[in-house]
C-alpha cells in the first residue's frame, strides 16, 4: 500500500468518530472568524461576593520581564516570540502570574496594561479563545481579590468576553468548552447590561448541558486524565465559590472522591494519560479549597475501590497500592488527551511509587511526546510492535482500544482490550500484604511477538539476578519476578513526572516470540519475601 493510501486510511480512523458538529464547526471557525464590534462595550458594576479567598497558584513571574511555565524560565522578548514555543507562550497568555501571592499591585497592572498596549485585537496567540477563557478568569479574580480594574483594563477584558462569546470552541468540545463557559459565567457576573448577561446565560447553559456528559457517574471526567478532571474541578469550586445558580456541590463531591481514588499515598496523582504534576493545583490543595467552601473532604481512601465509568480501580493491601487502567481511552469524539496505555498501572509501596507511568512531558510531536504516548511507554504490552489505539500526532487517534471484559473484586481486578486486531488482551492484577501478582494473556492464533515492560522509579538502581529483577528505592528493595517463557533486558525509558522535564528510568523489556495464545505471570513484592 502506498504511503498516500495509508495516510488516507488514517485520516479516515481518526475523523470518522468525530461528531458532524465538530467538522463543520471546524471548518467555519477557520474560514469565517467573527465581525466584532469594538464600541458599547458593557461596563464593571456588579459586585461578585466570594465565599472565601481564591487559592493561590504556581510561582510563574520570577523577576522583572522573566517568567518561569513548563520548566523552561526565560527572558520576556514578546507576546508572540516564535522561539518560545506556542504551549510556552499560551501560558504567558493565561496571566497565572495574578495568582502569586507575591505579586504588587503595581507589577499586576504594569502587565495587565502590557498585555492591552502589546496585543491588538483579535490577533496573535493571547485571542485564540483557550488563553482569552483563562486570563479573563484571571484577570477578574485578581480585581475582585481587592485589585480594581481601571478603565482601558475593563474595556479590555469586555472585548475580550464579547470576542470570546463568538468564538466558543464547540468544535473542540471537551474541557475547552468548559474553559469558555467558565470565562462566560465570569464575566458575566463582572460586567452588568443586557450583553453580560447573555454571557452569563449562555456560559451556564453550557455547564448544563455538558456537566452530566462530561462528569461520569463514578465522578471522573470523561477525557479521563486525572490532571484536567483537577483542573475542571477547581472551575467547579470557583463557581461554587460565587454562588452561580448551578446545582453544583453532589457533582463536586463526587468529583473530590474520585480525585482521592487517584491520588496516591505520595499525595500526587497517577500520571495516566496526558498527566504531571505542577499544571493543576495539587490534590491537598484541592481539598482544602473545598473544605472552606464547606464541602466535605474526603476520608481516607478505602482500600479498595472501583470506578466502574471512568474504568479505572485501585487497590491496596498491607504497604501495597495500585491503580490500574481498564479504561476506555476517553471519549470518541474527542481523544485528543489520550495514550495508548490501556491495562497500564501504577505501584506503591508505602509512599514510594515504586513503578511508574512514564508521564507527560511534551504537547507537540516529538520522538518524547511519540514515547510517552505510545504502549511502550506504559507497564503494558503490545503485540508485534503496535500500539493498542493508534496514537498519531500530538493529539490524535485513529483506532482505538476497546474494553471487551472488566471484572472488580476486593483483591482483585481485571479487564480486556481487543486493541491488537483480532487478538484480545486480558490482565488481572492480585494484591495482597505479600505483593501484587499480574496474570496476562494475548488470546490469537499464530507466531507473534509479544514485548511486555515494566517502567520502574527513577531514583531506582536495578540489580540484574536472573530471571528476577530487584529494584533498589527509597531504602526499599522490591523483586520482579519475571514469567519463565521471556528473554528480558533492563533498558533505558523517558519519564516526565512535570511538563518540561525528563528523567531516565530503568524499564525492564520481556519478549516472547512464538505462537498464541501467550501467558505470563509477574510476581512483585520485597526482597525479603524472596
Amino acid at each position: 500500500m502506498s504511503s498516500s493510501l495509508r495516510r488516507i486510511g488514517l485520516y479516515w480512523r481518526t475523523i470518522r468518530y468525530l461528531k458532524p458538529e465538530q467538522l463543520w464547526r471546524r471548518i467555519a471557525f477557520k474560514l469565517f472568524p467573527p465581525s466584532v464590534d469594538r464600541n458599547a462595550l458593557p461596563e464593571c458594576g456588579k459586585a461578585m461576593e466570594l465565599r472565601t479567598r481564591f487559592p493561590e497558584g504556581y510561582r510563574v513571574f520570577s523577576g522583572p520581564d522573566r517568567f518561569r511555565f513548563l520548566n523552561d524560565e526565560r527572558d520576556f522578548f514578546g507576546w508572540n516570540d516564535p522561539a518560545c514555543g506556542k504551549l510556552w507562550l499560551y501560558n504567558l497568555h493565561y496571566f497565572d502570574l495574578l495568582r502569586q501571592a507575591d505579586l504588587t499591585e503595581g507589577e499586576g497592572r504594569q502587565w495587565i496594561a502590557r498585555w492591552i498596549a502589546e496585543n491588538p485585537p483579535f490577533s496573535g496567540n493571547g485571542w485564540e479563545p483557550y488563553p482569552i477563557s483563562l486570563r479573563i478568569v484571571n484577570w477578574i479574580k485578581w480585581a475582585v481579590s481587592g485589585h480594581p480594574l481601571d478603565g482601558a483594563a475593563s474595556a479590555s477584558l469586555a472585548l475580550q468576553a464579547r470576542f470570546l462569546s463568538r468564538r466558543i470552541e464547540r468544535h473542540l468540545l471537551a474541557n475547552h468548552l468548559l474553559a469558555n463557559a467558565k470565562a462566560l459565567v465570569f464575566a458575566g457576573l463582572f460586567f452588568s447590561g443586557s450583553e453580560a448577561d447573555e454571557w452569563l446565560s449562555a456560559g451556564l447553559d453550557i455547564y448544563r448541558e455538558q456537566l452530566p456528559e462530561q462528569i461520569l457517574a463514578d465522578g471522573g471526567h470523561f477525557e479521563r486524565s486525572p490532571m484536567y478532571h483537577s483542573i475542571i474541578l477547581e472551575d467547579l469550586l470557583d463557581l461554587f465559590n460565587l454562588g452561580v445558580p448551578l446545582p453544583l456541590q453532589k457533582t463536586v463531591e463526587k468529583m473530590l472522591i474520585w480525585l482521592s481514588v487517584m491520588t496516591g499515598p505520595d499525595g500526587k496523582i497517577a500520571h495516566f494519560n496526558d498527566a504531571a504534576d505542577g499544571i493543576a493545583l495539587a490534590p491537598q490543595t484541592l481539598f482544602a479549597y473545598a473544605g472552606r467552601l464547606g464541602i466535605g473532604i474526603p476520608q481516607e481512601c478505602p482500600k479498595c475501590l472501583d470506578l466502574p465509568q471512568t474504568g479505572y480501580a485501585r487497590m491496596s493491601a498491607g504497604e501495597w497500592t495500585a491503580i490500574c487502567d481498564g479504561a476506555p481511552i476517553g471519549p470518541d469524539y474527542q481523544p485528543g488527551h489520550a495514550h495508548a496505555d490501556t491495562l497500564t498501572f501504577e505501584l506503591w509501596h508505602g509512599k514510594t511509587r515504586m513503578m511508574v507511568d512514564s508521564g507527560t512531558g511534551e504537547y507537540i510531536d516529538t520522538p518524547l511526546r511519540r514515547e510517552q504516548r505510545g504502549t511502550a511507554g506504559h507497564n503494558t504490552l503490545t503485540v508485534d510492535g503496535a500500539n493498542s489505539s493508534e496514537v498519531w500526532g500530538a493529539h490524535r487517534v485513529a483506532s482505538r482500544a476497546r474494553i471487551v471484559e472488566r471484572r472488580f473484586a476486593d483483591n482483585s481486578f481485571s479487564a480486556a482490550h481487543d486493541g491488537f486486531r483480532g487478538m484480545t488482551h486480558r490482565r488481572e492484577w492480585r494484591i495482597s500484604a505479600a505483593g501484587v501478582n499480574i496474570r496476562d494473556r494475548v488470546g490469537g492464533n499464530g507466531v507473534h511477538t509479544v514485548d511486555m515492560y515494566w517502567h520502574l522509579s527513577p531514583s531506582a538502581e536495578v540489580e540484574n539476578l536472573g530471571g528476577r529483577v530487584v529494584l533498589h528505592s527509597d531504602g526499599k528493595s522490591l523483586v520482579l519476578m519475571l514469567p519463565a517463557a521471556v528473554e528480558y533486558t533492563v533498558e533505558t525509558g523517558h519519564c516526565s513526572s512535570e511538563f518540561g522535564k525528563s528523567s531516565n528510568h530503568p524499564v525492564v523489556h520481556c519478549r516472547y516470540r512464538g505462537n498464541l495464545p501467550f501467558e505470563a505471570e509477574t510476581t512483585i513484592n520485597m526482597r525479603q519475601d524472596i
